[in-house]
């Protein structure tokens, strides 16, 4: 399956408080490299015609590069990441994925762009039935649901999903194309940051 013919963006949301981390996530050392640096290099190849980063922290990730965006609206959490990309978005559909999920499958999010030629709105894996939010293609129609579900208080991020027309991707579908299931994980704690580092090291010794 080739990419969507069409240009798109992708936005790395690193603009979340890391509360169970207890510092940065974009910035803690997996493998000697800063976190959000192995997730840029898993998407850098995709094709997009705009990256975004999603931080309120210009000062401490400005050392990666890429253009920056601070949250549109306050306190809306990691949906209000969600419609900042959007916001800030150039094209009709961005893939945003969060900082802290290092081995993203750049086959995985390949298919899953290939998949806007069917004019969805959200497209999005599930893990035992629970859509992943943050690692998902989202289209321009998604603004409006999502800032009215950020002006109430619900932020949830899969809260608008009724709203909009979504693809979702089980794990018979995903799975040939992330075998591990790694891709879909998130790191936030510190004990899964050393759980990571140590898994990274016997790879490397294998």
């Amino acid at each position: 399956m080739t990419l969507t013919r069409n240009p798109f963006t992708v936005a790395i949301n690193a603009g979340g408080q890391s509360r169970r981390m207890g510092r940065d996530k974009a910035l803690v050392q997996l493998d000697g490299r800063p976190m959000l640096e192995h997730v840029i290099e898993r998407v850098s190849g995709l094709g997009q015609a705009q990256t975004l980063l999603v931080s309120n922290d210009h000062e401490a990730h400005a050392r990666f590069g890429l253009p920056m965006v601070r949250d549109s609206l306050p306190d809306g959490g990691s949906l209000g990441g969600i419609y900042t990309a959007l916001m800030h978005s150039h094209y009709g559909h961005t893939l945003v994925v969060a900082c802290d999920m290092p081995f993203l499958s750049p086959t995985l999010l390949r298919y899953m762009l290939a998949l806007c030629e069917g004019g969805y709105d959200v497209i999005v894996p599930r893990v035992d039935g629970f859509p992943q939010g943050l690692h998902a293609v989202y289209s321009q129609a998604c603004i409006a649901p999502v800032r009215a579900q950020i002006e109430a208080g619900r932020l949830k991020v899969i809260g608008f999903y009724d709203q909009v027309r979504v693809r979702y991707l089980d794990e018979d579908e995903w799975r040939p194309l992330d075998p591990t299931g790694r891709a879909l994980g998130n790191i936030n704690t510190p004990e899964e940051l050393a759980a990571a580092n140590l898994s990274r090291r016997l790879e490397m010794n294998e």
